[in-house]
C-alpha cells in the first residue's frame, strides 16, 4: 500500500537511524508536512515513531499503531491504521500533518475521505457509508435504520452523487461545508 521511502541520507534509512535526524532531514520533513510542524515537533514525532517501531524496521506496523491508546479506542481505528500502516517516518509525518491544528481544511477532508472510501475506488458510495455507520454506531442501529440514513445522506448529496453512485472528493467536501473539524487534531505533547 505505501511505498517505503526514506529521506535522502548518506547514513541508515530514516526510521532506522539510532543517532537521530540531520538538519537536512528535518527541513525536508517540514516541507513534506506542508510546514505544519516545527523542528521541535518533528524531533518529538521522530522519538514517538521510534518508540512505536518496536522492531526497529524503519516503518510502523498496524499492531504497533494500535498501541496508541487514543487510537485503539476509536471506532474507526482499523481504517486509520490502514492509512498509516507500513509508513516510514517521512510518510508518517506527511499523514500526521493533516491532524495538526495548523493543517488546512482540505487536508483534513482528504483524510476523512480516505477513511470513508473503504474500497479505495475514489467514491464514498452506499457500501462505504453503510460500513462506516456500522463501525461508528455498533449494534445501536438496525439494518433498516442504517439503510434509511445512507439513503438520506445520498439524497442530500444531490443528483450528481446519485448518478456516480456516491460522493467523490469534491461532493464529499461540499457535503462537509460548514462542518466543524477542530476535533480532528492530535495534540503535540511538550515533552516526549
Amino acid at each position: 500500500f505505501f511505498q517505503i521511502l526514506g529521506c535522502h541520507r548518506h547514513s541508515a534509512p530514516m526510521g532506522q537511524a539510532s543517532s537521530g535526524l540531520t538538519q537536512y532531514d528535518v527541513e525536508e520533513l517540514i516541507s513534506v508536512s506542508g510546514g505544519v510542524f516545527s523542528q521541535a515537533e518533528i524531533e518529538g514525532l521522530y522519538k514517538r515513531f521510534r518508540a512505536l517501531d518496536r522492531g526497529h524496521k524503519g516503518y510502523v506496523a498496524g499492531d504497533e499503531l494500535l498501541n496508541i491508546p487514543e487510537l485503539s479506542i476509536n471506532p474507526v481505528a482499523q481504517r486509520v491504521v490502514r492509512l498509516f500502516e507500513a509508513a516510514n517516518f517521512r510518510e508518517f509525518c506527511r499523514l500526521l500533518a493533516a491532524f495538526s491544528a495548523k493543517a488546512p481544511r482540505s487536508a483534513k477532508i482528504q483524510v476523512m475521505f480516505d477513511v470513508y472510501d473503504m474500497d479505495g475506488d475514489g467514491i464514498v458510495g452506499r457500501d462505504d457509508l453503510s460500513a462506516m455507520l456500522r463501525q461508528l454506531a455498533g449494534s445501536s442501529l438496525g439494518e433498516r435504520e442504517l439503510s434509511d440514513i445512507v439513503d438520506g445522506a445520498l439524497a442530500l448529496a444531490g443528483p450528481d452523487a446519485r448518478a456516480k453512485g456516491g460522493l467523490d472528493v469534491k461532493a464529499f467536501t461540499a457535503a462537509l461545508e460548514g462542518a466543524e473539524l477542530n476535533n480532528m487534531v492530535v495534540e503535540m505533547p511538550r515533552e516526549w
